[in-house]
């Protein structure tokens, strides 16, 4: 299983908000931001800082997806 974050992405979009605009409001820096545009692992206090700044909750910025190797 991995991690996607495709609906955090989403979600800026909607809000048309910038990568940079989440730092800034979240309080994260731009390696966590390059770290889950590459769909990596990012701590629990960095996805609870990212939902307390959006007013969200973690279903509306990540999901667990199968792997490509998990599916043959």
């Amino acid at each position: 299983m991995a991690v996607s974050y495709k609906r955090l992405w989403k979600l800026l979009i909607d809000r048309d908000m910038k990568k940079k605009d989440l730092c800034a409001k979240a309080g994260i820096s731009s390696a966590s931001i390059t770290k889950m545009g590459k769909n990596g692992h990012v701590t629990t206090e960095i996805l609870l800082k990212i939902c307390t700044a959006l007013n969200c909750r973690i279903e509306d910025i990540m999901e667990i997806v199968p792997d490509d190797k998990d599916s043959t």
